[in-house]
């Protein structure tokens, strides 16, 4: 039976990439609706690339919800350094014809685990928790309800992409963090430990470039240009593909490997807000609230993943 999924996301090069994967999966994976939120950019491109993406990908018919245009305590803080003016630079994509729905992302969460029956829905926040965070704060019973949370944020080893201390997506809305980590939803984690280690190097993205379809070239150009940052700032081989972890986990968890371990969300110090103190070597006796994921055969997925780009 297909992993029933709503995904939260930020599009972002990596989002879109990642959407394309859950979409290109339809045995795997069936996606009940996207939610858009601010984060790489600001809410109104969020909502404009993800349709933007379900049209490369043929699906039209996904429906798409714009969330919260903002972190729940404070000013929003964006990543055009990263993903370019508009989220998506590298390709030209062309404009939407599917409709935004018209209802609130949240209220798209709510209603969803609320009208499914418990414990058969499973959300990948790909992007800042601020639309999670929200529909947990106004509807409680729904925690309870969710199967499971996979997302892709934080970090441990790998420490902050934004800051010293703190990875982007969590950083961007910590308070929202805090809540979804604290609120005994089953949590596997993607941090920066595991992404880090999903780099599209030349031979893959050529690899995506000669499926010669429109999404593996696409995919290519998105990877060309979302490259720049981390070879300058990391001397890396190419560029790390954060966000699709989180869908390659749903296809094959077998790729990774992790520890059940307790995280907490630091929202109090202005030197190390935004980071996840990730409790790796069990020296405290807090309990243990997520998978927290160190590891992957990134050729495997990186196998995976031009395999499904390929039925696009």
């Amino acid at each position: 039976m297909a992993e029933r999924i709503i995904i939260d996301t930020d599009p972002g090069q990596d989002d879109a990439v990642a959407i394309l994967l859950a979409l290109a999966s339809p045995d795997d994976i069936d996606v009940l609706g996207i939610t858009a939120v601010a984060g790489n950019v600001p809410l109104e491109l969020t909502a404009l690339n993800a349709r933007k993406i379900c049209e490369l990908a043929g699906r039209p018919d996904v429906r798409v919800f714009a969330g919260c245009d903002r972190p729940l305590r404070q000013p929003l803080v964006t990543a055009e350094h990263v993903h370019g003016k508009t989220g998506l630079d590298g390709p030209t994509l062309p404009d939407p014809t599917m409709p935004l729905q018209a209802g609130h992302g949240v209220d798209f969460i709510i209603d969803t685990l609320r009208t499914e029956p418990a414990g058969t829905v499973t959300l990948c926040p790909l992007g800042p928790l601020t639309n999670i965070a929200t529909a947990f704060e106004r509807a409680p019973d729904i925690a309870a309800r969710v199967k499971r949370i996979v997302l892709m944020g934080g970090a441990y080893f790998e420490v902050g992409n934004i800051t010293p201390a703190a990875e982007f997506n969590i950083y961007v809305d910590p308070e929202a963090a805090r809540i979804v980590f604290a609120s005994r939803a089953p949590l596997v984690v993607m941090p920066l430990d595991v992404t880090h280690k999903a780099l599209v190097t030349r031979p893959r993205n050529a690899a995506f470039r000669a499926l010669g379809t429109p999404a593996g070239i696409a995919v290519a150009q998105m990877t060309d240009f979302f490259e720049r940052f981390d070879r300058e700032k990391y001397g890396s081989d190419g560029a790390p593909l954060h966000d699709p972890c989180v869908i390659a986990w749903l296809l094959n968890p077998a790729l990774f490997s992790g520890r059940e371990i307790n995280v907490e969300i630091e929202t109090a110090s202005p030197l190390t807000r935004g980071m996840t103190v990730a409790d790796w070597w069990g020296v405290t006796d807090r309990p243990r609230n997520a998978l927290f994921i160190g590891d992957l055969d990134a050729d495997g997925f990186f196998t995976l993943l031009a395999e499904r780009l390929a039925r696009l």
